[in-house]
């Protein structure tokens, strides 16, 4: 018997890459501004101008931008209504009620330690 051939099954491989869901949950998440979108719409549905007015220092633009990757990544919804002019609501899907619990432990950890 080869023991170089038979040795080679117990070194341990080494991985490109390791998967870690925390990781997956904060790129769903997405930038500084996404906890506290969700932190609104955890009230309910919102307009535009009232997350923006809501959500102190945030650029119209960064606010679109994460509204549209948390659309993207069905976290909430956007809905249009044909009036003039548009008005368009958000509000949080399932997977994005979801994020609920999470979202209030690490409110109560940072209540406790920081």
């Amino acid at each position: 018997m080869d023991t170089a051939k038979s040795t080679s099954n117990y070194i341990p491989k080494t991985p490109l890459t390791i998967e870690c869901n925390v990781e997956k949950t904060l790129e769903v998440l997405g930038g500084k501004w996404a906890f506290l979108v969700l932190r609104e719409l955890f009230n309910g549905t919102q307009r535009f101008g009232a997350l923006q007015r809501k959500i102190t220092n945030v650029s119209p633009r960064a606010l679109t931008s994460t509204l549209r990757h948390l659309e993207e990544h069905g976290v909430l919804e956007r809905n249009v209504f044909p009036t003039v002019p548009v008005t368009v609501e958000y509000s949080l899907t399932p997977k994005g009620e979801d994020l609920h619990q999470i979202l209030k432990e690490m409110k109560l950890w940072s209540a406790k330690w920081t």
